[in-house]
This record gives structure tokens, sequence and C-alpha cells, in this order.
């Protein structure tokens, strides 16, 4: 597709806002659940399968994540009456009005006592449904934190403080996920177990990048292939093994030794009646990005949806596609947009605040310096990167000089994982709110047209 005429194309800094806009339409969770079910007459179609309501006693809804309740509030729309109840936990800030579904908000993404209740009185609920009852669980990203059912032996405090030792040495969402499905009595398919053995459908929003369904929310209904030596093999990775709290030293190494049950197995029969269906996801977002682009006169490129690392270096990768970009019209010719999907990790090693986008763009900026028509932005799709009120940011060229001018130094910034102070000080957050969704987050290196030549 060509490109419009140059009067035509907007602006880097103007175009971020229509590609902001792109992302979250194709990652909202509500079109998302109206693509993928449908009721005709009395027959549910979820994704291709076909659901008799008239021979289920009961719909139920179940379900955790940043995006459940929107999600919620869909199912409702589309059953109606049908539902005959349900409940749902979130973030706090991430709630709607619904009809039949409660709505319970809990900790995100350090785990809380609301959590702990809202889990217990889904799983109350759950074990209620009989094999005449149809369960929809509703899951998305966040759901790991917001489903809180400590296993036996252990406490509240012992996952908040697992939780935030591995968040802070910078482990992957897969490999927080190994650990929490082994501390939990809802994670890692034994949600499945509580449903059963009523037919169960769940419906995922995923936020991990290529959407491994044990891993999105800790998997709490699908097989866990992962054991209790695999937890114990990432506290080791990280040094954690002798500084996580004594009761879960025990509790993995009673499990390594077969005292204490596995998580459920592909071959478990509970999940005969399991069905999982991903409607949404980091794809769909940077594909719809991409297409918005083209659509303003952009050439656009989905350059990846698997960017994982730590974000200070990815940052730096950014700013030299942006370089490349500039110099030699690779891989995209200007005016170009190349859009990169996946998520971040950052090791803490100072007291600032910050989140994996925010510091992404920042180191980018150290290298983005002297661009012309430049600019990289970075965004967390949920709405909240890291514990702050921003999804991200945008820089370009002149970011770096801006901070020095104004007595900034990024290098000091990235040192104490400080990006939101200079950010902010620089106007260069980008805020969204809540947005309901969650399908990691999005990276824009846009270079705009280039300026036009001068003769004496």
């Amino acid at each position: 597709m060509g490109t419009r005429e140059r009067a035509d194309i907007p602006p880097p800094w103007e175009l971020v806002s229509h590609l902001v806009r792109a992302a979250l339409g194709a990652a909202d969770p509500a079109a998302a659940v109206r693509r993928a079910v449908r009721l005709k007459g009395d027959h549910l179609h979820v994704a291709g399968h076909v659901y008799d309501l008239s021979r289920f006693a009961h719909v139920y809804v179940i379900g955790a994540g940043k995006a459940s309740a929107t999600m919620a509030r869909a199912v409702e729309e589309i059953v109606g009456d049908r539902v005959a109840g349900g409940i749902v936990i979130t973030k706090y800030g991430y709630t709607c009005p619904t009809r039949r579904v409660v709505v319970r908000e809990a900790g995100h993404p350090v785990p809380d006592e609301a959590g702990v209740r809202a889990t217990h009185e889904m799983m109350a609920l759950a074990s209620r449904a009989g094999p005449d009852d149809l369960v929809l669980a509703l899951i998305s990203g966040g759901g790991s934190a917001l489903l809180v059912a400590p296993s036996e032996g252990l406490t509240l405090r012992d996952l908040q403080e697992t939780t935030a030792l591995l968040l802070r040495a910078g482990a992957t969402i897969n490999e927080l996920n190994v650990v929490r499905k082994h501390l939990s009595a809802v994670k890692g398919g034994r949600l499945a177990r509580h449903v059963a053995p009523a037919l169960l459908v769940t419906l995922v929003v995923s936020d991990v990048v290529g959407n491994p369904l044990d891993v999105i929310a800790s998997g709490p209904t699908v097989p866990d292939p992962t054991t209790f030596v695999d937890a114990w093999q990432v506290l080791a990775r990280f040094g954690l093994t002798e500084r996580v709290p004594p009761s879960v030293q025990r509790h993995l190494r009673a499990g390594a030794a077969g005292r204490v049950p596995e998580t459920p197995k592909p071959d478990d029969p509970v999940f005969q009646a399991v069905r999982n269906v991903i409607v949404a996801d980091n794809r769909r977002a940077a594909e719809a990005a991409a297409a918005r682009a083209r659509d303003l006169g952009y050439h656009a490129l989905v350059l990846t949806t698997f960017l994982e690392g730590e974000a200070r270096e990815v940052g730096t990768v950014l700013a030299a596609l942006a370089q490349e970009m500039a110099a030699f019209g690779r891989p995209l010719p200007r005016p170009g947009c190349a859009v990169l999907g996946g998520e971040t990790t950052v090791t803490v090693r100072g007291d600032g605040m910050g989140g994996r986008n925010q510091e992404m763009a920042l180191s980018a900026a150290l290298r983005l310096e002297g661009l012309e028509n430049i600019v990289v932005a970075t965004l967390a799709t949920d709405g909240g990167d890291g514990p702050t009120d921003a999804a991200g940011a945008v820089v370009d060229g002149q970011t770096a000089r801006l901070a020095r001018e104004r007595g900034i130094n990024i290098r000091e910034a990235l040192a104490r994982n400080d990006s939101y102070h200079a950010l902010k000080a620089l106007g260069a957050l980008l805020r969204t709110g809540p947005t309901g969704t969650n399908v990691n987050d999005v990276a824009f290196v846009i270079a705009g047209p280039p300026r036009p030549a001068t003769h004496p």
C-alpha cells in the first residue's frame, strides 16, 4: 500500500495517539468476547463450538484479571438472564457495572487480603456447580496476583514476600508463575478441579508472550506442565532459595520430594470437560496499530510480538532501529512505523519509581539524540506501567538535550530505576488511565517524513 502525499501524513508525535487508540481498540476485552461468543436461540456459539443451553440447569460466570469485569459485562449482554450468578476478581480501579456477576477488587501485582477473600468466595461458587451446569471462566492478565488461595501451611504474607522478591530480581512472568502455581490451591489447573464435574469453558485475554495457556494468570483452568522441582530451580536461579520465607522453602522441598500433591497434568481426566479459548492477545493489538499507521500514510510493519529482555537494553535496540530507519531506510523507508509487541523486565537495583515501558523509553532517548522527526513510544496496554499512573512514554531526538537543559541526568535516573520522575519532568509520560484490558506491551519506532532539502 503506497503512502499518501507528504502534506497529509501526520508527524510522528501526532501518529502516536492514533496508534495507541488502534492497539487498545483491538485489545478491548468486551469486543473480543462479542467476536468469540454468540447466542442464537438456545445455542451458545463459542469460537466454533456450540453449547445447547437448554440442557444446562445453571450458567455460572467466574474469572480473574484486569479485563475480567469488562468481559463479564459482555457475557451478561450476550447470555442475558440465563446467567444464574457469578463472581470475577479485578484490580483496584478496573471495575465496571454488572447485573448478575459480582465484581470484587483486589491487589496487583502483590496479592492482598481482599484477593484471598474473593478467591475463596469464587472457589465456593465453583464447587457448587454440578454435572448439569455450564461454567464460563473469564481469565486475563493480572489473574495470577488476583487469584489468591495459599496452599496448606502457607500464608498471604508468604506469597507477598515471595512475589516481591521475584519481581525485584527481574524474573519473567513465566518464571514467576512457575513458583506461584506451586504455592497455590487454585492456580496451575486447580480451579478446574473445583469446577468439575461441570462443563468449563474459559475465555482468555492473553498477556503473555506466545500465549502459553498454562502461564496466563498461572493457568487456573489448564494442565500444568511444570513441577515443584521447576519452581525450586527458579528460586535458585535468582539466589532466592534462602531468602524466601521458611514456610515456602519447606513447602517446595516437600513437593519436590513427593510429599505434597503435584498440580494436575495433561492426562488428568478433569480436563476432558474443559475448553480454553484465546479471544484477544498482543498480536491483534500490534497488527491493528500497524494497519492504522498504513491508513495514515506510513509504511508499517509488525517487527515482532516476542519482544523480551531487560527493559533498558531493549530500549537501546529500539533506538538502534530508529537510527537505521533514519540513516538507511531499513527495515522501512520514511515515513515508516515499526511496531513491536511483547513484555520486557526490569531488574530493580535502585530506590526510584518507574516501569518497564518507561525505563525502555528513557534508555532509548540517550541514543536518539540529534535525530530529526524520529519518535519512540512505549505502551503498557493495561494503562499502568509498574506502580505508576503512566502507561509508558514518548521520546524523540530532543529528549536527551532537554534533560540536560533541565538538570536531569538520564543515566543516573536509570541507575536508580527512577524513570518516572525523569520522564514526568520532561513532559514525556504517556497516560491512558486504566484501560480494562491487558495484552502485554507495544512499542512504536516512528520515522516521519524526511525534511525537504533546502537549496541556496
